[in-house]
């Protein structure tokens, strides 16, 4: 009976070595992910070389985040915020950085853009020109989290050069409610100017 279990047992570690050897999603092939760049007006408004880098995939500015390896789920259900760098930020100032969504609910029926996804403020230049974002946060990252069958998003991080002296904050209505957020408005009550650099990257529903 020991000689029968060893052999038996010999017989099946291959299987289980195998099983054991699975790739972390078995449903995925084995590949390299292929990324498709933003056209049109999608793509004008990349500017600036501003970088957004999520694990696995690197910058995704400009493009459209893959569906293999399950990128879209883990960028809405799994990783946390990106690094985000400027290599050409002034050293000796500051900057405002927003994420936004500017397709909430949808792309054809945007009723409450802008839908406010992560607001820096007070970030220093020398650390943005490392990809490290140690400024005050006003909204606290949230993933991107496009609604099923509701098509593509853009997600716009928008990068602003913070004007000398004041406080910026957020009013007491838009602390409430992250959607609808009237971003003109903010931009100017705070004369932020235009963006200095922005990026965007498009995804949709994991599972559409």
């Amino acid at each position: 009976m020991g000689l029968l279990a060893a052999v038996l047992l010999a017989a099946l570690l291959p299987g289980i070595a195998a099983r054991g050897a699975q790739a972390l999603w078995p449903d995925e092939p084995s590949h390299t992910c292929s990324f498709q760049s933003l056209s049109g007006k999608d793509s004008e408004f990349c500017r600036g070389n501003l970088e957004v880098i999520y694990p696995e995939l690197g910058d995704v500015g400009c493009t459209y985040i893959p569906s293999c390896h399950q990128s879209r789920w883990r960028i809405s259900r799994e990783w946390g915020s990106p690094r985000v760098r400027y290599p050409r930020a002034n050293k000796s100032k500051k900057y405002v950085l927003m994420l936004v969504d500017p397709d909430a609910p949808s792309r054809a029926n945007p009723r409450s853009r802008f839908w406010r996804h992560w607001l820096l403020t007070d970030v220093p230049g020398a650390e943005l020109r490392m990809g490290e974002l140690r400024g005050r946060v006003l909204t606290e990252y949230a993933r991107p989290t496009p609604p099923p069958r509701s098509g593509y998003h853009r997600y716009q991080l928008r990068l602003y050069e913070q004007p000398e002296g004041g406080r910026i904050r957020l009013g007491p209505e838009e602390r409430i409610s992250a959607g609808s957020w009237s971003l003109e408005s903010f931009v100017e009550r705070f004369q932020l100017g235009s963006p200095v650099a922005s990026t965007q990257f498009l995804t949709k529903h994991h599972e559409d």
